[in-house]
């Protein structure tokens, strides 16, 4: 019974330890993300208009952050992202373009994906709504009015 019982001893021992030697160093916390808005907001825009907007990526941890991948939730979204390692303090910014000729509301999301310790993979958001232009209303067509005579001096 001694015997299994310093076993069980030994394997936790060990285990804890192998547990302690793969954890991150007290006080790091290696990459991490945040973004300057969580959604951007157009507003009521009229078709055609610039559907571009930033949202700007500070890495707030203490080694370098790497987006690798900005992905638009359609076609319609398309974001654009430095993929350059973002040193500890630093920015960047990632620039979305939304198709502005396609009426009705936006919400879409782009999707984040770096080597972030705190969020892997950060969702932002853009909405607002994009209205056709107001058409203005044919013009009545005036009769042809009989001239009055003009009277000569």
């Amino acid at each position: 019974m001694k015997k299994l019982l310093f076993s069980l001893g030994l394997g936790l021992a060990m285990l804890s330890a192998s547990a302690q030697t793969n954890s991150k160093p007290v006080g790091g916390s290696g990459p991490m993300i945040s973004v300057d808005k969580e959604t951007h907001d157009y507003g009521n825009i009229p078709k055609g208009a610039n559907g571009t907007c930033e949202f700007m990526v500070t890495n707030t941890g203490d080694a370098p952050l790497i987006i690798t991948q900005c992905q638009g939730s359609c076609g319609c979204t398309v974001p654009k992202c430095d993929t350059a390692p973002i040193m500890p303090g630093q920015k960047s910014a990632i620039t979305v373009k939304y198709d502005t000729n396609r009426v009705g509301a936006i919400n879409k999301t782009v999707t984040i994906t770096s080597n972030a310790t705190n969020a892997p993979s950060k969702l932002v958001t853009i909405r607002g709504s994009v209205e056709d232009a107001p058409t203005s209303p044919a013009s009545p067509v005036k009769e042809a009015s009989p001239m009055a005579p003009v009277e000569k001096h």
